[in-house]
C-alpha cells in the first residue's frame, strides 16, 4: 500500500514539474497525429493507426526529458509537411520544383545528411586535435542539421512511394538504403543525448567515424546499385511486424556501434592518445555501459519480435537461419558483457575491447550475412 501510495506521488510531483511549454508541446503533438490521422489514414492498417497514436505519449515524454526533441520534431513537422505539399501529387515534381530538387525530395534530403555528416566529422576532429571549442561546436551543430535533413528524407520517401502506388507505398525500413539511413539517424541522435548529458563533445571525433562509415557504403551503394529507387515490398516484408522490428533493431545496432566507438576511445585515453582532450575513464565507462544497456533492451525486444514474425510468414518461431543464428550471436554476446558487468563488476580496457569486438560481431550480422551467407532472409542480399 505504501509503494503504491509513493509511486502515485511520484507521478504527481512529476507532472506537477512540467511546464505550460511541456503541455503546449504535448498538445501539439496531439493536433499533429490527429492531422495525420485525418489526412492519411486512409493509407493506414489499424496496427499503424496503433503506432500513431502510441507515438503521442511517448515522443512527449521524450520532449519533457530532453528538450532539444521538441525542436527536432517540430522541425521534421515543418519541413516534411512543406516538402510534401510542394509534390502536388505528382513524383515528377521531385525533379521540377526548386526545394524539392535542391532541398527536400527524399535523395537530396539524404544527400544534404551524407554532407553535413562527413562536414560534422571534419569539424569533431579539428576540434579535438585543435582543443577548439568552436570547432568541436560545429561539429555538434552540422549533425543536428544532418539528423534533420536525414529524418526529413525518410518521411518523404515514405510519401513518394505512396505517389508511385498506393500498393507500393511502405514506411521506408525495408532496404539496405533506407536502414542505412535509418542507422546513420538512431546513431547521430543517441550521441547527441549523450554529449549533451555528459557535457563533452570529444566523443563526436570517434563516433562519426562509424556513421561516416555507413554514409560512405550508402552513397557507394546508391551508385552502383540504384538503390534510391523506391521498390515494391517483396511479399515477405508486406507484414505490419517490419514497422516496428526493424526500428527495433537498429536501435540496438546504433547503440551498440556508438559504445564500440566509446571503446576506441577509452583505448586511446589509457595508452596516452589524446589523454588530455578526452572525457575521464569514467565517463566514457559510463558511456559506454548505458549503450549497451539500451542497445540490448531493444535488440531483445526485436530478437522477439522477429520470432513472431517469422512464425506469421514461415510458420516457425526459429529455423537457424543465418540472419537468425547471427542475431542470437550478437544477443549473446551483449548479454555477456552486461552479466559480467552487473555480477563481476567489468570495467576498464576488457570491457572496451570487448566493446569493439562487438562492433565487428554486429557488423557481420548486419552486413556480412547479406554479402556471404543466403537463407530466408535473402531478400536483403547485396
Amino acid at each position: 500500500m505504501e509503494t503504491s501510495m509513493e509511486t502515485s506521488l511520484t507521478y504527481q510531483s512529476y507532472f506537477k514539474r512540467l511546464s505550460i511549454f511541456d503541455w503546449f508541446y504535448a498538445v501539439l503533438l496531439s493536433m499533429g497525429s490527429m492531422y495525420a490521422m485525418s489526412r492519411y489514414g486512409s493509407y493506414m492498417d489499424g496496427y499503424e493507426k496503433a503506432i500513431l497514436l502510441f507515438s503521442v505519449p511517448t515522443f512527449a515524454w521524450l520532449g519533457w526529458n530532453w528538450k532539444p526533441m521538441r525542436v527536432l520534431m517540430m522541425a521534421l513537422a515543418l519541413l516534411s509537411l512543406f516538402a510534401i505539399s510542394q509534390y502536388g501529387g505528382s513524383l515528377d515534381a521531385a525533379n521540377k520544383r526548386f526545394f524539392l530538387k535542391y532541398l527536400f525530395s527524399s535523395q537530396s534530403a539524404i544527400l544534404w545528411m551524407s554532407t553535413f555528416f562527413f562536414l560534422s566529422t571534419l569539424f569533431y576532429w579539428g576540434g579535438l586535435i585543435a582543443r577548439s571549442d568552436f570547432g568541436s561546436s560545429v561539429g555538434s551543430a552540422l549533425c543536428w542539421a544532418a539528423v534533420v535533413m536525414g529524418f526529413t528524407g525518410l518521411l518523404v520517401r515514405w510519401y513518394e512511394s505512396y505517389l508511385i502506388g498506393a500498393d507500393v507505398g511502405h514506411i521506408p525500413v525495408s532496404n539496405l538504403y533506407e536502414v542505412f539511413v535509418l542507422f546513420s539517424m538512431i546513431t547521430a541522435l543517441f550521441y547527441l543525448y549523450y554529449e549533451g548529458s555528459y557535457g563533452t563533445r570529444q566523443l563526436g571525433a570517434f563516433v562519426m567515424l562509424v556513421i561516416s562509415a555507413a554514409v560512405a557504403f550508402l552513397l557507394w551503394y546508391t551508385v552502383s546499385r540504384d538503390a534510391a529507387e523506391i521498390q515494391p515490398l517483396v511479399p515477405a516484408l508486406q507484414s505490419w511486424w517490419m514497422k516496428i522490428h526493424v526500428p527495433a533493431n537498429f536501435i540496438g545496432y546504433g547503440t551498440f556501434s556508438l559504445a564500440a566507438m566509446v571503446g576506441v576511445a577509452y583505448l586511446f585515453k589509457v595508452r596516452g592518445i589524446l589523454h588530455d582532450r578526452l572525457p575521464s575513464l569514467e565517463v566514457l565507462d559510463d558511456v559506454m555501459y548505458k549503450a549497451i544497456a539500451v542497445g540490448f533492451a531493444f535488440f531483445t525486444i526485436a530478437t522477439i519480435l522477429g520470432a513472431l514474425w517469422a512464425a506469421e510468414a514461415w510458420g516457425g518461431y526459429w529455423s537457424w537461419d543465418p540472419k537468425e543464428t547471427w542475431a542470437l550471436i550478437v544477443w549473446l554476446n551483449y548479454a555477456a558483457w552486461l552479466h559480467m558487468r552487473l555480477m563481476k563488476g567489468l570495467r576498464g580496457q576488457v570491457a572496451a575491447w570487448w566493446a569493439v569486438v562487438g562492433l565487428l560481431v554486429t557488423t557481420f550480422a548486419f552486413l556480412g550475412v547479406n554479402m556471404f551467407l543466403s537463407g530466408l532472409h535473402s531478400y536483403g542480399a547485396l
